[in-house]
């Protein structure tokens, strides 16, 4: 196995970096050292990840039946988790990496383009590739600590990776509130693609209320309405 150690160990030495960097530090230190290691070390690594390029790698993903991190007691990486370091290693160019994110034909080398999006690219650009999949619901299954599954969609998916620090065994750069951004210019405010529903269930519930507001019950002394005598109703 000794042949993949170039494979992995170049980019790690740390020892005069000289290589391409992403927010000014080595692209595979993206990922904590525990994490890196258990990725070279394990099995899908070695035999899968070895020699492959930015178009080969699609193949890998396209493959993929989880997204995850590390799992079970000895805390393997998943096959997601390895191609994203491989990615991190690869460093694509970004409009292969919208490639990956937008074609929809396998979801799971968009969930993998949209971590990388996360950890790469600079906090305006993530805002605005990543929120258009706040509306993407395909389904997605994900890989759990304890080695078991669960089911949840892509639109959550991408709202963990907007909002949270940490998702599959990696703590993910501080990304500024989306407010701050649009305070200083920097994006326009969002509007939701839910935001004329909203507005027709507000105006259906002032509707309501106005109704029942211009409905005026005549009640007489003894609690019955002025309705019901003048129907008869009550002697």
């Amino acid at each position: 196995m000794s042949a993949h150690a170039p494979d992995a160990t170049r980019m790690l030495d740390t020892r005069g970096y000289s290589g391409p960097t992403i927010h000014a530090t080595n692209p595979l230190h993206l990922l904590e050292k525990p994490v890196r290691d258990r990725i070279t070390t394990s099995y899908y690594w070695k035999e899968q990840c070895f020699a492959l390029n930015a178009a080969t790698l699609c193949d890998k993903a396209a493959a993929l039946a989880c997204i995850g991190g590390t799992y079970s007691v000895s805390q393997k990486p998943t096959p997601f988790l390895c191609l994203l370091f491989k990615l991190l290693q690869l460093l694509p160019e970004k409009e292969v990496v919208l490639l990956y994110l937008r074609q929809r034909e396998f979801k799971y080398l968009t969930a993998l383009a949209a971590m990388y999006v996360r950890l790469t690219f600079e906090p305006r650009e993530v805002y605005a590739v990543l929120e258009p999949l706040l509306g993407d619901w395909r389904r997605l299954r994900r890989r759990t600590k304890d080695g078991g599954w669960r089911v949840g969609w892509m639109d959550q998916w991408v709202d963990d990776l907007l909002v949270k620090d940490r998702v599959c065994a990696t703590q993910l750069r501080k990304l500024p509130k989306r407010m701050v951004l649009e305070d200083l210019g920097v994006l326009e405010v969002r509007v939701s693609p839910l935001g004329d529903e909203v507005e027709e269930i507000d105006a259906d519930e002032e509707g309501d209320k106005g109704s029942e507001d211009d409905e005026v019950v005549e009640v007489n002394g003894n609690g019955h309405s002025g309705d019901d005598e003048r129907n008869g109703l009550h002697g």
